[in-house]
């Protein structure tokens, strides 16, 4: 065990790229079960998009409801996809779910990662990401049919703690909610409950060796680049690890979506808390997780300091992990309830 203690410590996760570079059977190349195949008028129907973002082409879907008239007013969501995750995985499933209720939902691709632009691939530092989110509120708002005083956003895993950051100062977003929050920059500085706290230094040099090679035009390091078999997923310490194997590599493979990232975008991920000015959220505040998820400590830190919202809520999914809240069909059910009660509430 020690030996994937000191993997968790170096790298903070494991590589999730699939194994099957393949395209997706599906047509719009999504890959959870119940996924829409084809338009078909009187259901929810998806439109592939794509838009400019700070000069990057950013690749997004956006669902609308089975009544969709453009010549009518919805309320709409923003749905941020978990690190190394794409918009055709659970991020895809909590839209097209959320159309389901009558809403208009997008689901974009981060930029410099899936299916989106930039350069080098799979940068991922929080700026960027905080802005992705302001980005898809900038397209959706100005979508037909949207209203756009009623916009709603629903992270993911570290999605939804990029989408604290957001909501902290973006008040277009009437109502936020997360799942299963990750707190990115909290766990590639300490390691995943704290198991890479010794290791801070070294990581921070090999981050700053990294952007000087870059800079001298020589190589893209990355962290998190190697796969990662079943049977060493299968000694992982963690749940939130070991089931994410099976998840992005197994069950709901992508060939866009990949863990790697830039081993230089450590100099920003390690100066990053998400949980940082949660005073600042003033919008009712939906947190929900898994009550077995070992990624819980994250979201209690940061729902514990939303002192400048008078509405908010911790909804604990009994029996859940981190992972199973992304696809388990009792667990998604009781996610979308709420996600229903909790919107239609207040957008």
């Amino acid at each position: 065990m020690k030996n994937y203690l000191l993997i968790a410590t170096m790298i903070t996760t494991f590589s999730v790229i699939a194994l099957a570079q393949t395209k997706p059977a599906n047509p719009f190349g999504l890959v959870y079960n119940g996924a829409i195949s084809e338009n078909v008028a009187g259901k929810v129907n998806i439109h592939t998009v794509s838009y400019k973002l700070n000069g990057i082409e950013i690749a997004a879907n956006v669902y609308t409801p089975s009544d969709f008239d453009k010549t009518k007013k919805y309320p709409a969501v923003v749905v941020a996809h978990p690190n190394g995750g794409v918009k055709e995985q659970v991020a895809g499933l909590y839209a097209q779910r959320l159309a389901e209720s009558g809403y208009i939902a997008i689901a974009a691709d981060a930029s410099y990662q899936g299916a989106s632009g930039g350069q080098p691939r799979n940068m991922d530092k929080p700026a960027n990401r905080i802005e992705d989110i302001r980005g898809m509120a900038d397209y959706i708002t100005q979508y037909a049919g949207v209203d756009a005083a009623r916009l709603g956003v629903l992270g993911v895993c570290g999605g939804g703690g990029y989408t604290l950051a957001a909501a902290q100062t973006d008040k277009r977003f009437k109502a936020v909610a997360t799942l299963s929050m990750f707190n990115s920059g909290v766990v590639r500085r300490n390691g995943f409950m704290n198991s890479g706290v010794s290791t801070i230094q070294e990581r921070l040099k090999q981050a700053s060796e990294a952007r000087a090679l870059e800079a001298a035009g020589g190589e893209i390091r990355y962290a998190a680049d190697t796969k990662t078999t079943d049977e060493q997923a299968d000694k992982m310490p963690f749940d939130l690890y070991r089931e994410g194997h099976y998840y992005y590599n197994r069950t709901h493979a992508h060939p866009n979506s990949t863990f790697r990232y830039t081993m230089s975008s450590l100099i920003d991920l390690m100066a990053f808390d998400a949980s940082t000015n949660m005073d600042l959220i003033n919008q009712p505040l939906l947190m929900m997780a898994g009550s077995k998820a070992d990624s819980f400590y994250m979201t209690d830190s940061a729902f514990n300091k939303a002192t400048g919202t008078k509405e908010k809520e911790l909804f604990l999914i009994p029996g859940a992990t981190h992972i199973q809240t992304y696809y388990v069909p009792e667990y998604v059910e009781q996610a979308v309830k709420k996600l229903n009660e909790f919107f239609g509430k207040y957008l």
